[in-house]
């Protein structure tokens, strides 16, 4: 069966360019959040595989969100996404539980990888 993927992004053409890459090469995209609230309760209703989720967002941030889905579920796999010259942010993440991260912009390979390495 498929893996589904959760993503969050506060930009329509991000999350359009990662639905894009993420059904060509096989996954199922279990929803959209368009902030770090939408996140939790997208994350809440879809029980995805993974959540691909951006650090900077307006109302919750993803790495507050990625604390909230944490106790929800210990288990929950988040890769995060972030611009250049977020390292503070992504060492953050990273410590929250996120585990990897994809700078942007991305690469479609690189997306992949990072997806494909935490689900296996």
């Amino acid at each position: 069966m498929a893996k589904s993927v959760l993503i969050c992004d506060d930009a329509a053409f991000m999350r359009m360019m990662i639905r894009d890459i993420l059904t060509k090469n096989g996954f199922v995209v279990a929803g959209e959040a368009e902030n770090g609230i939408k996140a939790i309760e997208k994350y809440q209703e879809t029980h995805p595989d993974l959540v691909l989720m951006d650090i900077t967002m307006p109302e919750m941030d993803g790495i507050q969100a990625l604390k909230e889905i944490k106790k929800i579920n210990e288990n929950a796999q988040i890769v995060m996404c972030s611009a250049m010259g977020q390292q503070a942010m992504v060492i953050e993440s990273i410590q929250a539980g996120a585990r990897d991260f994809i700078v942007k912009p991305f690469q479609a390979d690189r997306v992949i990888e990072a997806v494909r390495k935490v689900l296996e």
